[in-house]
């Protein structure tokens, strides 16, 4: 079972001046642990179910290029990459670049956005969610063709370009893995049975889980797909921290559903968390595989 690390707070410590030495100590730590991806958000505002949309927020491609400076190992990518937030020929050669910089370690997190605030606020066109989605496909569509041999046009509803070079490809394998983020059964896990290499889905419960990987299984039947050639990752909400063997019941009971990496959200400062991990976690969950 991999582990990653899910960034999002720049709150703590309350300095602007120390967001970037704690995101560089709380990297290098779960790095040097064994943690396998480290992800950060993409927003502009914080979220207002979790704290005051005042509170600081990073663009999320330029922190991952710092990240892939400072790190060697880790896979990298945004949990998720809102669809609405960049042209999707301009979202391709922005994972490239990330893919290259960091040695093939990018990873494309993408989701259908849907924080309306930030974007009315900073004047991002704000769609129906049925037209989101259709954005999203086309996005995926043209990210594949950019990340192949064909350079043509792509002609579609939202999006026309009249020719999709991308040089460099990138390095990591044939190209940046394509995660979908969210639990939505009837578009959402329809789009990773169709495109995606991996899906990520909220971990509430194991038994929640079971439900969206059986809906996901059945969208991948239609599709003719593998269902068991899909990585599945789980964002866990439970703090591993404040009960280790807890949460480590609900990871077993994950993998047993057949996720494979399980992502964690720190809930205290954020060095003080990836060291937690690395001193209570890490070794134990190694113990699990």
């Amino acid at each position: 079972m991999k582990l990653g690390l899910h960034y999002w707070n720049y709150s703590t410590p309350a300095d602007p001046a120390a967001i970037a030495p704690t995101l560089k100590e709380t990297a290098l730590i779960a790095e040097q642990s064994g943690v396998a991806s480290f992800t950060v958000m993409d927003h502009y505002f914080q979220m207002e179910a979790l704290a005051s949309a005042e509170e600081p927020m990073l663009e999320g491609y330029t922190t991952l290029g710092y990240l892939a400076a400072l790190t060697e190992k880790m896979t990298l990518g945004l949990l998720v990459t809102g669809v609405m937030y960049r042209h999707p020929g301009l979202l391709a050669k922005i994972v490239t670049t990330l893919d290259v910089l960091s040695a093939g370690r990018a990873r494309l997190g993408i989701g259908a956005s849907w924080y309306e605030r930030e974007q009315r606020g900073l004047g991002v066109p704000v769609v129906p969610v049925a037209e989101r989605f259709e954005r999203l496909e086309e996005t995926l569509r043209i990210c594949l063709q950019m990340w192949s041999d064909d350079n043509g046009p792509y002609q579609g509803t939202h999006y026309q370009l009249t020719e999709t070079l991308n040089s460099p490809q990138p390095l990591g394998r044939d190209r940046p893995m394509i995660m979908i983020g969210g639990g939505g059964e009837k578009k959402t896990l329809r789009l990773v049975a169709r495109y995606a290499d991996a899906c990520n889905v909220f971990g509430d419960s194991p038994d929640e889980v079971a439900a969206k990987f059986d809906v996901l299984r059945g969208h991948c039947d239609t599709e003719g797909r593998d269902y068991d050639s899909l990585i599945k990752t789980v964002l866990v909400n439970r703090p591993p921290l404040a009960d280790p063997d807890a949460w480590l019941r609900d990871v077993e009971a994950y993998g047993r559903l057949g996720a494979t990496e399980i992502m964690t959200i720190p809930d205290r400062h954020p060095v003080e968390f990836a060291d937690g991990l690395a001193k209570e976690i890490l070794p134990r969950l190694r113990d699990l595989s």
